[in-house]
């Protein structure tokens, strides 16, 4: 039994302490938020971000961040993107020596474009070791202890071994890996790929286009995982392929959702207002471009939504210009 820290209590968050919990540790679920920590604490039951799933008595939530980590050998990062510096920067000076931290956060810091991991050592300093997990998991299905494979990248095997060993339940199976930059740019990156499978499916374009763009998506996610130093083969495992595909079809996938109702001729403000947990693939899309144009990547999927993110283009628009474009060879040279 290890003492967990699990930094942010949405639907991710909460359905990780949930399974640690029931993995045998005692878990200490941090939210910003100190009435959603109390209800949490209360009622055993997380109603905004994960209703109907009853949290184990080893889980103790609260709005303290010195009491969330005292003590805590392992901290996961549940955080959404746009706020893990700032809530890194508070927790920094009650992390515990030493202690592991683990990100399950998705995306690229905005104006850095930072990877989570970078931003975690960068906010943290070094004698934390972090190890990223990722892969196609909704939080409801992990909650509910439904059969789920993840990936947990780290630099050094000691590392990934220890999640491994931490993380694993009877319902959820770790697979160890050091491409730390190609599980997180897939990560990221699946999300703009999932707003642009929203839009193909609003707008009724069928099986072939979806099958078009979830492939290409994963070309052009590639390409710029390969130019950081990620391995094309971890693009074609869970962290990269498998968790594309779910986002993309997955009736639960809010970037999804987000492509879904922009087909429909909603405004992003709208559509944004009305949902409860963050879309990340509204703010990595942006981030994933400026990364692109550093390292001299073309990203043309990514390009398209961005417009029609921003308002510049409607829908059809963005899928004409796609479909127009000068055509090429399917796999580059070299």
């Amino acid at each position: 039994m290890r003492q967990v820290a699990v930094l942010g209590a949405g639907s991710f968050g909460t359905a990780l302490s949930a399974h640690l919990a029931l993995a045998g540790h005692r878990v200490q679920l941090w939210a910003r938020d100190a009435a959603l920590a109390a209800q949490i604490q209360h009622r055993r039951v997380n109603a905004i971000y994960l209703p109907g799933v009853e949290l184990p008595p080893s889980v103790t939530a609260t709005s303290d961040l010195g009491e969330a980590l005292a003590g805590s050998e392992l901290i996961v990062a549940a955080v959404p993107s746009h706020g893990l510096r700032l809530v890194m920067d508070a927790a920094r000076p009650h992390l515990p020596p030493g202690a592991t931290i683990v990100s399950t956060t998705k995306g690229l810091e905005e104006g850095t474009l930072l990877r989570m991991s970078q931003l975690l050592a960068d906010a943290v300093g070094d004698g934390f070791p972090v190890a990223v997990l990722s892969g196609p998991s909704f939080a409801s299905e992990v909650a509910k202890g439904l059969p789920t494979a993840v990936v947990v990248a780290a630099p050094d095997a000691r590392t990934v071994g220890l999640v491994q060993h931490e993380f694993r339940g009877r319902f959820l199976r770790l697979y160890g890996s050091e491409d730390v930059v190609g599980v997180e740019i897939g990560g990221a990156l699946k999300n703009v790929i999932a707003i642009a499978a929203g839009v193909v499916e609003g707008m009724g374009l069928g099986p072939n286009a979806q099958a078009a763009l979830v492939t290409r998506g994963l070309a052009e996610i590639t390409r710029l995982a390969s130019v950081l130093g990620g391995r094309r083969e971890t693009l074609a495992g869970l962290a990269g392929l498998g968790d594309l595909v779910l986002t993309c079809t997955g009736a639960l996938s809010r970037n999804r959702h987000v492509g879904i109702e922009l087909a429909q001729g909603r405004r992003l403000d709208e559509i944004v207002g009305t949902m409860k947990m963050v879309a990340e693939g509204v703010r990595t899309t942006q981030a994933a471009l400026d990364l692109g144009l550093r390292h001299g990547v073309e990203l043309p999927i990514a390009a398209q939504i961005a417009d029609v993110l921003a308002g510049r283009k409607d829908a059809r628009t963005a899928l004409e210009d796609l479909m127009l474009r000068p055509q090429r060879a399917e796999v580059d040279a070299g």
